[in-house]
């Protein structure tokens, strides 16, 4: 075989995205930013990327102590907690189905398969797990961009992210002008 001749390429394999989001600004500007510029280049030819979008419902933040007079919360309190953060959930969800139905409106692309996953923990901990549980190819999330002393208090998620998962992150900042 000479070195001109062509060895036949692999075939092309699907690639999973995975976008982390949250009520966040920053997260659905992250979002919109990657579905119309990294997506569409990386989603020609004719195999089906999937895009998982990934949200995660924080632990309760409340620990059931009695109060000064001897009260806990009531099993109502607790189911009607549980299910406001069920519907916050869903509205994140529908909000970055939204930026990803507009963005394939303006690009014409069905290569994209989009998909929602829904966790409950600490997101630093299950987005790093949820990467490497579907082997993603692209970890994309937003950046607050908090200062050092912010984020010395608030810590990270990105930051957290970026030195645990295994795979490949794409760290999206807003500008001033956005």
């Amino acid at each position: 075989m000479s070195t001109l001749e062509k060895t036949p390429s692999p075939p092309e394999q699907k690639k999973v995205f995975l976008a982390a989001v949250d009520e966040s600004e920053e997260s659905m500007h992250a979002l919109s930013w990657f579905v119309n510029k990294i997506m569409p280049a990386s989603s020609s030819g004719h195999h089906r990327s999937t895009l998982v979008l990934l949200y995660i419902k924080p632990p309760r933040s409340l620990y059931l102590y009695p109060d000064d007079a001897g009260h806990m919360f009531s099993a109502d309190v607790m189911t009607a907690m549980d299910k406001y953060r069920n519907d916050v959930a869903e509205c994140v969800m529908l909000k970055a189905k939204r930026v990803c139905n507009e963005a394939a409106g303006h690009n014409d692309d069905d290569h994209v398969k989009v998909e929602t996953m829904i966790e409950n923990g600490d997101a630093r901990d299950v987005i790093c797990q949820v990467a490497d549980k579907l082997c993603v190819d692209v970890l994309v999330m937003g950046s607050h961009g908090y200062g050092p002393i912010k984020r010395a208090f608030l810590g990270s998620v990105s930051n957290h992210c970026a030195q645990n998962v295994k795979c490949p992150i794409l760290i999206i900042k807003r500008t001033k002008s956005n």
